[in-house]
């Protein structure tokens, strides 16, 4: 009997896409060697590939003239029983023997960039920018705590001001802010404060003034976060973990993950539920949060279709750190677990996400892309301000400041079609599109109150309150910025060897910004511009390419506060131009890595001056250079041996400035050198279980910790180890996993808004976890 799989005749019966996990193991080491596919399609972006599986040819026997037919038949029914045909293999046991072959690579540290990233599938050495991937073992080994941890791994990032930890706030290459956009979840931009969640996979960095494909932002780069994606193949874990700070500050948290086909026709749900509750390491704080994460998935012949949406509470300490003193530049005399606020300083609020995405090949060479994604988060905080400290006495003076009623959200749209065709004996891999966004930054009630000093060297908590004091003022504070592009890219292969690389986006924004009740407008900008990339490709080998490249930036200057005069499109904005070049790496697609060179100049950069009539006047006099060298690797070093390990030289000051106090000055939270080397060994069959064991550690130099460079932030070395452990009870497999995250109790200083406002980084945390697979 024939039956058809994708749209393609198959011999044999379909399987029912239920089967039990244990029978889709086995069927999956057949299909390892016996059934040609391509990429795991949750992982790949693209429809699964057809599979033709046909009986196995019997030669025909000659029959005799005295055989009547219901011998015939009997006979070949006979036949047919001896030699049954092959089972074709279902979409279950197809996506199940893809993700056995996948896992092992994971397991390895194998890093792929994902499509969205690039806007195309294409090699990272085919491309003539730099991408660095933390792949999805690495977030499981690791653990990160949120994405500055993460990207610790990650050459040329530093962290900058989290807003008391509430935003993620990232450097890449010397350049980048909190609600910079730099934040993207599957190519798309987000606007939650915190991106790094249990419903996301693997992280990657596209280094680099990336507006060509991104439109507004930084030069220094995008970070892209990837989601899990439903599966077709049933699959489910449970984990449970805990946690212990020193002092007795301890917390659990739980994940509840599951996927698996939907009928037998391509359709694939997930859900993944998440919850903590645990002890701030410092002496007073605690850390809720609670997210659930459905998606849907449809993989056709030619169409894949994924839809996915988050919700996230969340409450957590709003922790602007400690002091360092101005004229020693020593830290506060403090012990690091003192707070320098109130019990009642927090943030809480909650997040959505929502995105859609469909992708059609509309033959081999061609397909079409559309993404949607809805991003929104409303949120209060209680900000309790340092405004002074005596180093001598301990007095510290205080502002009772809180925020109510924030929201930020964000309106995407991108569509684009990438294909190749050949023109003459050149080929052509083209990429063209448009996007769309409407992004709203809000904060409606400020508030500013007086309150009584405090002592630091043996302070007395809760004699106040949090802040009631709205300031009409300060309040209504409102960013809203839009942009409408269209983008196209050609990447030329002159030879096999070599390629060319040209681009180009129009794009047309507008922005406003102001605050105050009743509001004041002090941005109003309307303009366009088109911004042109270029860059090349050598191929050394299939597994060494050259590259070089010329990219730009568009950033409008804007500010909320009141400047004297309106900021309008006759002002400037920020740009950056980059030139770049580098060495990329794929060996026998175990190990991979970049080695790159740049230099990045931003102009226009934003500067105020008080003129004679004492009115601060806007200047865009201002420009900024960056220039270093990064490497990354990551992958498998030997059968047992992996790892992930990077190192960056950043030389960034500011070059240019009316302000003469920072002109030479080398830029805020910018470290000269950052390093990191991340090892795991896997002890594979040779105990009953399956042992992993891996540690490393992370270095960050010297950061200035203000704009003019008064006082130093120290280097610091942070190391983490970690165990796990995989068994069998009965028929479901469980994992052991001890982590140590800053495992020698370092007291370390990320970043600082100034010397009142200094980051500390985690103490020592030790977590124990049990996860059980059905």
């Amino acid at each position: 009997m024939r039956a058809y799989v994708d749209g393609q005749r198959v011999s044999g019966h379909r399987n029912r896409a239920g089967k039990s996990r244990a029978g889709l193991l086995i069927g999956a080491a057949v299909l390892l060697t016996e059934c040609p596919f391509d990429t795991m399609p949750a992982q790949a972006q693209s429809a699964l590939p057809p599979v033709k599986v046909d009986a196995p040819t019997q030669r025909p026997k000659p029959a005799r003239a005295s055989e009547q037919p219901s011998r015939r038949a009997q006979t070949a029914a006979r036949q047919r029983n001896r030699n049954p045909a092959p089972a074709a293999p279902t979409l279950s046991e197809r996506a199940a023997a893809e993700a056995a072959a996948q896992q092992a690579a994971k397991l390895g540290y194998r890093a792929m960039p994902s499509a969205t990233t690039l806007r195309s599938g294409a090699s990272p050495l085919d491309t003539s920018q730099a991408v660095n991937v933390v792949p999805a073992q690495v977030l499981k080994d690791q653990l990160p705590r949120n994405i500055d941890d993460a990207l610790g791994n990650v050459s040329g990032i530093t962290q900058t001001n989290t807003l008391a930890g509430s935003q993620d706030a990232v450097i890449r290459r010397g350049f980048g802010d909190n609600r910079d956009g730099s934040i993207m979840r599957n190519g798309m931009p987000v606007v939650q404060g915190r991106s790094l969640n249990a419903a996301v996979e693997s992280v990657e960095v596209l280094k680099g003034p990336a507006t060509m494909l991104y439109g507004i932002m930084d030069p220094g780069g995008i970070v892209n976060t990837i989601s899990k994606r439903p599966e077709l193949y049933q699959y489910g874990s449970v984990t449970v973990l805990g946690s212990t700070f020193a002092n007795n500050r301890s917390g659990a948290d739980g994940t509840f993950d599951i996927t698996g086909p939907i009928g037998d026709q391509g359709l694939a749900y997930r859900f993944i539920g998440y919850g903590v509750s645990e002890d701030y390491w410092r002496n007073f704080g605690r850390h809720r949060e609670m997210l659930i994460a459905p998606s849907l998935a449809w993989y056709g012949q030619d169409t894949t279709v994924q839809l996915n949406y988050e919700h996230r509470e969340f409450i957590y300490p709003f922790d602007r750190g400690t002091a360092f003193n101005p004229v020693t530049k020593a830290p506060l005399a403090v012990p690091a677990t003192r707070r320098l606020d109130e019990p009642f300083n927090n943030t809480w609020g909650t997040s959505d996400l929502i995105q859609a995405s469909v992708e059609h090949r509309l033959n081999q060479d061609w397909k079409l892309y559309a993404g949607y994604s809805y991003n929104t988060e409303t949120f209060s905080a209680n900000q309790l301000r340092i405004t002074g400290i005596n180093f001598t006495t301990g007095a510290e003076t205080r502002s009772n400041d809180g925020t109510q009623g924030s929201f930020s959200n964000s309106s995407y749209g991108t569509s684009y079609i990438s294909g190749g065709f050949w023109l003459g004996n050149m080929r052509n891999e083209v990429l063209f599109g448009g996007d769309g966004q409407y992004r709203t930054i809000y904060r409606d009630n400020l508030i500013r109150q007086a309150t009584p000093p405090i002592n630091i060297y043996n302070p007395v908590y809760g004699l106040i309150g949090p802040g009631t004091t709205v300031v009409a003022a300060d309040s209504a504070q409102t960013d809203k910025l839009g942009q409408w592009s269209m983008f196209f890219q050609d990447t030329l292969h002159l030879t096999e060897r070599l390629a060319l690389v040209g681009g180009v986006r129009y794009m047309d924004y507008d922005q406003l910004a102001g605050r105050g009740k009743p509001f004041v407008t002090n941005t109003n900008v309307s303009a366009d511009k088109v911004l042109p990339l270029g860059g090349a490709i050598f191929k050394l080998t299939d597994q060494i390419s050259l590259y070089a490249s010329y990219t730009q930036s568009l950033k409008p200057n804007s500010t909320i506060a009141p400047i004297g005069a309106v900021i309008g499109s006759n002002v400037a904005p920020e740009e950056g131009v980059s030139y770049e070049t580098g060495v990329k790496f794929d060996f026998n697609q175990r190990t991979s890595g970049t080695v790159a060179l740049y230099d990045l100049d931003k102009k226009n950069v934003q500067t105020t001056q008080t003129n004679s009539a004492n009115v601060v006047e806007i200047h865009t006099v201002g420009r900024a250079h960056s220039r270093g060298v990064e490497v990354d690797v990551t992958g498998r070093l030997t059968d047992s041996w992996s790892m992930i390990g990077s190192y960056g030289y950043t030389d960034a000051r500011v070059t240019a400035s009316e302000d003469p106090t920072l002109y030479g000055k080398k830029l805020q939270n910018v470290a000269l050198n950052t390093a990191s080397l991340y090892l795991v060994y896997d002890f594979g069959t040779a105990l009953p279980g399956q042992l992993r064991l891996g540690g490393g550690a992370r270095y960050v130099g010297d950061r200035p910790g203000d704009s003019t460079n008064t006082f130093v932030l120290p280097s610091y070395v942070v190391a983490d180890i970690f165990a796990t452990y995989e068994t069998k009870y009965g028929q479901f497999p469980v994992i052991y996993q001890l982590n140590v995250k800053n495992l020698f109790d370092t007291v370390y200083y990320p970043s600082a808004v100034n010397n009142l406002n200094v980051a500390i980084g985690d103490a020592r945390r030790v977590s124990l976890s049990a996860t059980v697979k059905f």
